[in-house]
């Protein structure tokens, strides 16, 4: 097995348009409609998540090797021995995004963290390489 590794930089030059866009919007509704401050205010929390990010140059990512799975997101991390892994599950949510969980022997579920995990596909096709049960469920309500 060949060893993996995806790593997921936030610092992207996408996300820096994404806020600059926002901002602009704020400070348009702020000149053109004369929108109240707080509630400006308010709408810029949301932001400031995505600012962290930037400026402290935040990574996250998984490796895969023969040994076990690894994963990082800023300040958390997980590994798992291999021979631990029963199955991982890939759960496709209504939003169309998937979420990984690793399901161990015990019976205990471990999810990954979503900016940790390589597009599904991808993922998929290393799990399935690396001799792991990969089970899909779609759309589950429950």
């Amino acid at each position: 097995m060949t060893p993996y590794s995806y790593t997921r930089h936030n610092r992207t030059p996408r996300t820096v348009l994404i806020l600059v866009f926002v901002y602009a919007a704020l400070i348009a509704l702020i000149i053109l409609f004369d929108a109240a401050w707080w509630l400006i205010g308010l709408l810029a929390l949301a932001t400031l998540p995505a600012l962290w990010d930037i400026a402290r140059g935040t990574r996250a990512g998984i490796s895969l090797d023969h040994d076990g799975i690894r994963w990082f997101s800023g300040n958390r991390e997980g590994q798992v021995a291999l021979a631990d892994i029963d199955y991982v599950r890939l759960d496709t949510r209504w939003d169309f995004s998937v979420r990984a969980s690793l399901v161990l022997q015990s019976g205990k579920r471990i999810r990954l963290p979503d900016e940790s995990t390589p597009p599904h596909r991808d993922l998929e096709t290393v799990l399935e390489q690396a001799a792991l049960r990969v089970e899909r469920h779609h759309f589950n309500v429950f």
